[in-house]
């Protein structure tokens, strides 16, 4: 007696998984804040890379009949996401960010910053000649992937990029090396200033440090339990390493430079610390209370 491919499965199509996976994932009540909006977007993505289609392009393939070890690899796919909680990111090994692709892994946070759409205009107005930057620091790298766009916005700059974790990066080398920037691209292992060039300034300072305060920390959703918590973790009102950050930046920037800094929706904590620093909130896609800026001359 022949076996027919459907009999062992429920599922025959791209359509009737995309639609388990869409209720497994509301059903699971899963937290979205790794990239994608929504559980559709999610199950989209997690979807077509699975299946090693090209992740904008559903349409022509939703009724197309998979094979008995794809639906496998999928409905596997879908249950590690729904019965662990794990970010999508570290199932497939890739993040995307201003459609470019970052390898991210179980060592780094999954990227999720507005400096990147900051970086899209090169921090204009704040950075009038991008041409003319010659040198920008990015502390907290993680996977890299700031100091990457930092290098495609300022063309003529050396990167310096810092991250007290080794095993992070790692991970940025191989971000690093997948767009060939490791003449542009510096690499450093140590605490925020510490292992920097003796007497290097910068123009631009950027970083997205941990700054999620311990209340909030106790309150995260699963997804975030998967990621390093030194990469989160900002002590009791989360300003811990923003603090040390502040207190470093002068010496460390040109007389005209600036220091970004990404703080999620901590703004109220931030204005706690440090009531006296002139600061500049930056438009962003989700407002203006996310990144922050201050002027060198400004600093303590």
């Amino acid at each position: 007696m022949t076996m027919h491919a459907h009999s062992s499965h429920p599922f025959r199509t791209l359509r009737d998984l995309l639609r388990y996976a869409v209720s497994r994932f509301n059903e699971a009540g899963l937290a979205f804040g790794h990239g994608c909006a929504s559980a559709y977007d999610e199950a989209a993505y997690l979807l077509l890379h699975t299946l090693h289609l090209p992740i904008d392009t559903l349409e022509p393939f939703l009724d197309a009949r998979l094979l008995p070890e794809e639906i496998e690899r999928a409905l596997s796919v879908i249950n590690r996401r729904a019965g662990e909680r794990v970010p999508a990111s570290y199932i497939t090994n890739e993040a995307w960010m201003h459609g470019r692709r970052f390898y991210v892994d179980e060592r780094v946070i999954v990227p999720r910053s507005f400096l990147g759409e900051l970086l899209e205009d090169a921090l204009q107005p704040w950075v009038n000649h991008a041409e003319d930057v010659t040198d920008v620091l990015e502390l907290c790298t993680g996977s890299g992937c700031l100091a990457i766009l930092a290098a495609e916005a300022f063309p003529a700059a050396h990167i310096d990029a810092v991250d007290i974790s080794p095993d992070a990066l790692a991970v940025a080398r191989i971000n690093v090396a997948d767009y060939a920037l490791e003449d542009r691209v510096a690499l450093h292992l140590g605490d925020l200033y510490a292992p920097l060039p003796e007497g290097r300034r910068y123009e631009v300072i950027l970083t997205n440090p941990p700054y999620v305060n311990e209340g909030s920390m106790q309150a995260l959703p699963a997804e975030y339990r998967h990621e390093p918590r030194l990469a989160l973790a900002g002590g009791d009102d989360g300003m811990d390493v923003v603090r040390r950050i502040i207190a470093g930046a002068r010496e460390r920037l040109s007389d005209d430079g600036v220091l970004i800094v990404e703080i999620g929706n901590e703004r109220a904590f931030v204005e706690a610390a440090f009531p006296d620093l002139p600061m500049t909130w930056l438009a962003t896609s989700a407002g203006d209370d996310m990144v922050f800026l201050v002027h060198a001359a400004d600093l303590p």
